[in-house]
């Protein structure tokens, strides 16, 4: 099984490798959360990031920083990410 630094480093890499895909860059990305699941098949990893939401209407636009994140799914023995989906909070 891998250990829980692998898995947090399977994470940040895949998304960083996602970058230009997605659109916008990952400022103050930070591991928030870390949990193995129950039958420990799975590293589930929470990262979060700022990004800049832009609200316009008919008269102006204002801008608010947002933080985001992305709950990943690491397989314990192979260290590959299996999912990547957006984690509420």
């Amino acid at each position: 099984m891998i250990d829980v630094k692998t898995a947090v480093n399977a994470a940040y890499e895949y998304i960083k490798s996602l970058q230009d895909i997605m659109g916008y860059s990952l400022p103050d990305l930070r591991l928030e959360e870390v949990e193995l699941s129950e039958d420990k098949g799975l590293w589930l990893i929470t990262l979060g990031f700022d990004r800049e939401k832009v609200t316009r209407n008919l008269f102006n636009s204002s801008r608010q920083i947002e933080r985001v994140y992305k709950l990943f799914r690491i397989n314990s023995e192979t260290g590959e990410v299996e999912a990547m989906k957006i984690r509420q909070v």
